[in-house]
């Protein structure tokens, strides 16, 4: 017998049985419908738990990073539809991306704005690049010994790879090539512009501007970090003065957002998909197909 299978042994000879996702009630929906279905279900049942702990709306973003997923021009209207079912009430956001497109990041902190005034941002895993320029759209973030964030440089998209905006941004690159060293430059100022306005309403609200500044500054270019995939944890994150929350490995809720995540990673995984949106009561799973790279940065 397993070691894990010693522990629930136990837990079944002292009396305690688990909770999850132990039920009476047989589903309102047909048998094979369910069946069909019953991963989601699952997903949702447990999200509707950890509401029932925090108080607060939970929606998901879950990008497949083992599928090369990220933010495209297609998010918005799936993170509209889970929004709207959250009728104005405070907001968490379980946020999995490595980044993206920084024109869709700011559409959807734009969103995010409008329509979650009262957001916190979780990450259990990792919201790099715009991912985390998203979570400046939250008034804290919740972070755990694996959760981590990135440098929000831009990477432009050059001859089949990814080049830093640092190194396109250097004047002798407009000798050799000017349209992209006008897109870096252009690029780098729409981010800090971006990062600036959100950390200013949001989480660093009423702190100086130039405490919002030297922050965005720091992660804007490389000199403090070196690489654009730099793992910012969240004692690294409090010392940029951004807002955390810590939550260690034993805690409760912890536990349960660490399960959700591994729900979502092995149902991609599975099912081949890119990304699920979902929350409580509504679901969009986007397939995964051929996904060409982002047109400018991301």
């Amino acid at each position: 017998m397993s070691e894990q299978a010693d522990g629930d042994t136990e837990k079944a000879e002292s009396g305690e049985r688990e909770k999850f996702p132990r039920s009476t009630s047989i589903p309102t929906q047909s048998p094979l419908f369910w069946v069909q279905q019953k991963d989601r279900y699952l997903r949702q049942l447990l999200i509707r738990d950890i509401e029932a702990v925090t108080g607060r709306r939970l929606v998901v973003y879950f990008g497949n990073s083992e599928a090369n997923a990220f933010i495209d021009h297609t998010d918005p209207t799936y993170v509209v539809e889970i929004l709207e079912d959250t009728k104005g009430a405070p907001v968490d956001l379980l946020l999995e991306t490595r980044g993206g497109l920084t024109d869709v990041a700011e559409r959807l902190a734009s969103i995010l704005e409008n329509m979650a005034p009262d957001l916190r941002v979780l990450i259990a895993g990792s919201a790099k690049s715009n991912g985390t320029v998203i979570c400046f759209a939250g008034s804290r973030i919740l972070m755990g010994a694996s959760s981590e964030l990135g440098p929000i440089e831009p990477q432009i998209f050059l001859n089949g790879s990814w080049i830093p905006s640092t190194i396109l941004k250097e004047p002798q690159i407009s000798q050799q090539n000017l349209v992209a060293h006008k897109t870096a430059l252009f690029a780098i100022e729409q981010t800090r512009k971006l990062a600036t306005g959100l950390l200013s309403r949001r989480m660093m609200k009423g702190q100086p501007a130039d405490e919002v500044a030297k922050t965005v500054e720091i992660l804007l270019t490389r000199d403090k970090y070196f690489s654009h995939g730099s793992v910012i944890d969240h004692r690294e994150a409090s010392s940029l003065g951004l807002a955390i929350d810590y939550f260690p490995p034993e805690d409760d809720l912890w536990q349960k957002l660490r399960l959700l995540t591994c729900m979502y990673e092995y149902d991609c995984r599975r099912n081949n998909y890119l990304k699920v949106f979902e929350g409580a009561f509504r679901s969009s799973a986007i397939e995964l197909t051929f996904q060409a790279p982002p047109a400018t940065s991301q």
